[in-house]
């Protein structure tokens, strides 16, 4: 199958024999993006690129992840601009609400029913993330593209049934897709590999992580550890994503 945009990554990740080819990529997205934001390219100096992180903000974990990068002048500056236009919406946002009374039945509404229009738009730049709204814009294309590659291509396809399967968050995302993606007989195919997968790596895991304990009883000392001993980052990565082990990703000065 002819390589594209989109494929050459799918074919490193799933190459990669990862315990999820979509967390791969998703750690390869974020790491560039980083380098992109705050690295020695400076293009937090470029205006278009700070009118866009001023609109999206991050959210707290990549805050966090910035910050660790060690580029302090890069997030001064994003920070700057970032909090001039958050300023200004808040202003506007407190001018235009008033307080009123309250019904008997916006009181008893959960929180997260609110109606009130500040809590909203809190709400809103929670979820809003340069780096994460990326991801999302491009993960779709990814998703169909996994089930073209998937059709067409038999190595691809080989290396999909003979690897780690996904992480759950991903497994319920590629399960969803596949409603639309797939005609009814290849979706009852997929469907059937893909659940015989998961459910072997989910006891793989499982018993990776048994032996772990075991290894920590004095009458196992000798053992071999077998494959157990980076047994918890990676049944954590199974069942939530992510690389628990990864180590801080600073820039390279």
């Amino acid at each position: 199958m002819k390589e594209t945009l989109y494929t050459i990554p799918l074919n490193d990740a799933v190459g990669a024999n990862d315990e999820c080819p979509f967390c791969y990529i998703e750690r390869e997205i974020e790491q560039h993006l980083m380098d992109f934001v705050l690295g020695s390219g400076s293009s937090y100096m470029e205006s278009d690129i700070r009118e866009q992180t001023d609109k999206a903000g991050f959210c707290r974990m990549h805050f966090k992840k910035m910050y660790d990068y060690g580029n302090t002048l890069g997030n001064g500056w994003i920070l700057k601009t970032h909090y001039m236009r958050t300023i200004e919406e808040l202003k506007q946002q407190i001018k235009s609400y008033t307080p009123g009374k309250t019904s008997l039945k916006d009181k008893l509404k959960k929180a997260t029913d609110s109606s009130n229009p500040i809590g909203r738009w809190t709400v809103e730049k929670e979820d809003s993330c340069y780096i994460c709204n990326y991801f999302k814009e491009h993960y779709d294309r990814y998703l169909d593209t996994f089930f073209i590659m998937y059709k067409r291509d038999e190595a691809f396809r080989a290396k999909i049934q003979n690897g780690k399967g996904f992480c759950l968050p991903h497994f319920g995302d590629l399960c969803q897709a596949s409603e639309t993606k797939l005609n009814d007989h290849d979706r009852k195919a997929f469907y059937d590999c893909i659940s015989k997968l998961m459910l072997d790596n989910m006891d793989r895991l499982y018993e990776d992580v048994a032996w772990l304990i075991e290894k920590f009883d004095y009458r196992n000392k000798d053992a071999d550890w077998k494959n157990s001993k980076d047994a918890v980052p990676r049944a954590m990565q199974k069942l939530k994503g992510g690389y628990p082990a990864d180590p801080v990703y600073k820039m390279n000065k």
